[in-house]
């Protein structure tokens, strides 16, 4: 059975990632076809990236957290990623957790839940461009988020019920993908 990781894209200690990436899960956890589970990018405490040569060129990383996180990464076949938009972009962390590997991203599948003030639109078109260096390979569906109707106060986490049908079918397409992208790894 292929693994999915729900990855969140937030450090922040005030951050309310963690509520959309695990409300994900309790929508993916309804699925049999699949495993999932979230991983906190937090946990790994991943310094700002400074390997001393790019990931594509070498997995000798320096840093003992990249050691861990790439081994997390490498056992996983697709990804959500739970964005959260700063100024029109994703987040350093979630920015430097991408910088760090390059071939434990490589032929797998994507998607993309996002929220803001703007929905995240943005910052999730900025991490599809991202996603094309390592070769990850991001579904069309794209649950979005606003953080005035599916937030209250912006610190509690309350999706409109609408949303659960798009992260359905987002799913399906990255268990589609991952299960179909795995034939080549």
């Amino acid at each position: 059975m292929i693994k999915i990781g729900i990855i969140t894209g937030s450090t922040r200690d005030s951050r309310v990632n963690v509520q959309v990436a695990e409300w994900v899960k309790s929508i993916a956890d309804q699925r049999t076809n699949a495993e999932f589970e979230v991983v906190d990018i937090k946990e790994y405490n991943l310094p700002k990236f400074n390997e001393p040569i790019p990931a594509i060129m070498s997995q000798d990383y320096q840093a003992p957290e990249a050691k861990e996180w790439s081994q997390k990464i490498n056992e996983l076949d697709g990804f959500v990623f739970v964005t959260p938009e700063y100024n029109k972009a994703i987040t350093s962390g979630l920015k430097d957790a991408i910088d760090y590997l390059y071939v434990e991203w490589n032929n797998k599948a994507a998607g993309i839940v996002s929220y803001g003030s703007t929905l995240g639109v943005t910052a999730a078109n900025n991490l599809r461009l991202i996603l094309t260096v390592p070769k990850v390979a991001t579904v069309g569906t794209q649950p979005a988020l606003s953080l005035f109707t599916d937030f209250e106060e912006m610190r509690t986490f309350k999706p409109a019920p609408f949303h659960e049908e798009t992260v359905q079918t987002m799913l399906n397409e990255v268990v589609v993908w991952s299960t179909a992208l795995k034939t080549i790894r």
